[in-house]
């Protein structure tokens, strides 16, 4: 639990993003890294809370602690937004696959996690490469 101003409670969400078109972007590890760190700054810039994060080939999956007075939405656009202009920095060949810029795709799954579901979740995505079996 977190205390502001007035109010007490927390604000956690499992977040999943997809690359544009499902394009396997980060078969390797060095690209994996890559994507933790631009996601990790994009989180550290806007002051949202990262607790755990897993990159796949196609996908990433994390449970952050987003602030209160910021929607989801937002809080997904800027995320998306900066590490993708990270993306494209560190990565310039990036730019041969998605010229035009966009690289995550335009939908995203995110759903509250409460106190009492926190661990399944947690377990969940730390364990995301036994259950897409890589």
């Amino acid at each position: 639990m977190k205390h502001y101003g007035s109010s007490v409670g927390g604000n956690t969400k499992h977040i999943q993003l997809t690359t544009k078109y499902r394009y396997q972007m980060f078969k390797q590890e060095k690209l994996r890294i890559f994507c933790k760190v631009a996601i990790e700054e994009a989180c550290k810039r806007y002051k949202i809370e990262l607790v755990i994060l897993e990159v796949m080939p196609q996908h990433t999956h994390m449970i952050a602690d987003v602030p209160r007075i910021m929607s989801d939405a937002k809080a997904l656009q800027l995320i998306k937004g900066f590490s993708s202009y990270l993306l494209f920095r560190l990565c310039p060949d990036f730019r041969k696959r998605y010229p035009h810029g966009e690289f995550w795709s335009d939908g995203y799954f995110c759903e509250g996690v409460g106190s009492k579901d926190f661990g399944e979740v947690f377990d969940y995505v730390k364990n995301q490469w036994k259950h897409h079996s890589f």
